[in-house]
């Protein structure tokens, strides 16, 4: 029995989205065509003379009259792992190991992901680690922005901004140290892709952390003579000063006293 329409397709090989097409009458009222490209056969396909073939985007319409029949051309699977969480273990990759100490077999065992995936996702190992680099500093501006919120008290907001980094800064916590000083150290000055990173984090920081000094000064709270703009530049090489001391694990109490006795210096 004939096919609707008269019309037979038959997908080959693809090989080139530039195609011609050639046709051979057959002698019993239909033509053969034949799809080619550079070099390959793409498709081959006989249809009757009242048929006509159509191109649009990346599907073949064969119609016959003023029906059309669409195929479809085949697709890439469609990815089956959660992105962020790869980026989320790669970066305590990195963060362990530190950017050159890590080798891809080291990332591919943390994603799960073969070798394939890694780079069809993320393109090589740089463009990985500027992902989770970017992950780490959205994570830290996310936590800065609850802490200093213009809507807490500004001191009350210093303050619990600094004892977030007392806790980063001692202990275990400490000794794992921070991805971003850790990454100034080994790569500023080398990888300006990880230059204009950190400048930008620390920029931001500073910026919020004067803000939070600005209504404290609007509030009364700032001791004579604290310029906010220059505490916070002071403030911010402190508690990065804070994470590199805290690569020694020192204790929480040993920290907040140090954290307490600057702090005081600008607080009436």
């Amino acid at each position: 029995m004939e096919e609707p329409f008269g019309i037979r397709l038959t997908a080959a090989l693809i090989a080139s989205r530039r195609a011609r097409a050639a046709l051979r009458p057959t002698g019993d009222g239909r033509a053969s065509i034949r799809w080619t490209g550079t070099s390959r056969v793409l498709w081959k396909s006989t249809l009757t003379q009242s048929s006509r073939l159509q191109f649009k985007d990346q599907s073949v319409y064969i119609s016959a009259m003023s029906h059309q029949t669409p195929v479809q051309l085949p697709r890439g699977r469609p990815r089956s792992f959660d992105a962020e969480a790869a980026v989320e273990r790669a970066m305590g990759v990195f963060w362990s190991r530190g950017y050159h100490a890590t080798a891809l077999p080291d990332l591919l065992r943390a994603t799960k992901l073969s070798r394939g995936s890694l780079y069809a996702a993320f393109g090589d190992k740089h463009s990985l680690f500027l992902r989770a680099l970017d992950r780490y500093v959205a994570n830290a501006l996310t936590r800065m922005d609850v802490e200093l919120d213009s809507r807490r008290e500004p001191v009350d907001g210093l303050r619990a901004y600094l004892a977030g980094y007392v806790d980063r800064a001692s202990g275990a916590n400490g000794r794992r140290g921070c991805l971003l000083v850790a990454t100034a150290m080994e790569l500023a000055g080398h990888d300006a892709e990880v230059d204009r990173r950190i400048g930008s984090f620390f920029k931001a920081m500073e910026a919020r952390v004067a803000d939070a000094l600005s209504r404290a000064k609007a509030a009364g709270k700032l001791a004579d003579g604290v310029e906010p703009s220059s505490a916070a530049r002071i403030l911010v090489c402190f508690v990065e000063g804070l994470r590199v001391v805290g690569k020694t694990a020192p204790t929480r109490i040993t920290s907040q006293a140090t954290v307490d006795a600057l702090l005081d210096r600008f607080i009436r």
